[in-house]
């Protein structure tokens, strides 16, 4: 089974080379997509944290912000960091290495489902003791220290004591936080964990990863389609044949013309892409024939819904 990247790795290789916590916050950008942020220390607390930008285009919206905070337990020490790590969360298996349990993978290899605590969003406790418990507290920390804006937009929890936080943030156009908002509600929330696992009332040593939804969130049918109408979407649906009066799955990409809330339909027209426009016409928009083109469809007919990423 192929084993996703574990996103602790270049934190502990940094950690190895910057012992001290009184190193300075350093950009090294491994590749003209990804840069990573090493913070030694955050609002002079003791959890080491570190902070991902990763990109797949220039557009701003593909922007995924994550902020991984390892259990306070964890050292600097380049003696006793790896080896802290290793030893936690081996689980008497010798090359499980990885943020991500067995669960976790399968999840990455399938695609996901709204629901299903990833970009699908919602909740996902896997039957975890205290899970219900971390969600109130992410919940509360919101409610108290950021405005109506924020939301949790996906919240998971794995038996082996970690915790995944998507934040929404409802006024931006992409509905992606700042690092820097995203930074802050790292902090409160680690910080009351803590102080709960100090009085044996949850684990002391949950590990926690804050991030955006990102470009690939799937949309729900209707509310975030009007929300995000003006932006255009991969749209797979089912259409039916006149001839053969069979099902066939259909993919486009296109742009909300309207919904009809009444009637459960929305109806779509085609976005000004590259996907949409003639190969031979390169730099032309789409022609009068296209630009006139809609599509009515009834929401059960939509089966996955996100929005268009531009990887040109």
């Amino acid at each position: 089974m192929m084993r996703g990247r574990n996103p602790l790795r270049p934190l502990l290789q940094q950690l190895l080379l910057q012992p001290t916590a009184s190193s300075p916050i350093t950009s090294s950008p491994s590749s003209s997509r990804v840069h990573s942020w090493d913070i030694p220390s955050i609002q002079g607390s003791t959890p080491n944290a570190q902070i991902n930008e990763t990109s797949t285009s220039s557009n701003f919206f593909l922007h995924t912000h994550s902020l991984v905070i390892i259990p306070t337990r964890y050292s600097y020490s380049s003696a006793t960091t790896a080896a802290a790590f290793s030893s936690s969360h081996s689980h008497n298996d010798a090359d499980d290495d990885g943020w991500e349990d067995e669960d976790d993978e399968l999840q990455l290899e399938a695609e996901s489902q709204i629901g299903d605590g990833g970009d699908g969003g919602g909740v996902v406790l896997r039957e975890v003791e205290w899970g219900e418990r971390a969600l109130a507290v992410a919940q509360e920390v919101l409610q108290l220290h950021f405005s109506e804006d924020f939301r949790v937009f996906a919240f998971k929890t794995s038996p082996r004591g970690y915790i995944y936080v998507r934040l929404d943030k409802l006024s931006n156009k992409y509905g992606c936080p700042s690092m820097e908002e995203i930074e802050n509600f790292s902090c409160l929330y680690k910080k009351q964990l803590d102080e709960i696992g100090e009085r044996g009332e949850m684990p002391d040593d949950l590990a926690l990863e804050v991030s955006s939804p990102g470009a690939e969130r799937i949309l729900k049918v209707p509310d975030d389609l009007d929300r995000f109408k003006d932006m255009p979407m991969q749209v797979r649906y089912m259409e039916v044949d006149t001839e053969s009066k069979n099902c066939q799955q259909q993919e486009g990409v296109f742009m909300l013309e309207s919904l009809e809330t009444e009637s459960e339909h929305c109806v779509w027209k085609l976005a000004d892409v590259k996907e949409n426009r003639d190969e031979s016409a390169k730099g032309r928009p789409l022609s009068r024939k296209q630009k006139d083109w809609r599509k009515r469809l009834p929401y059960e007919q939509l089966k996955r819904v996100t929005l268009y990423l531009d990887l040109s």
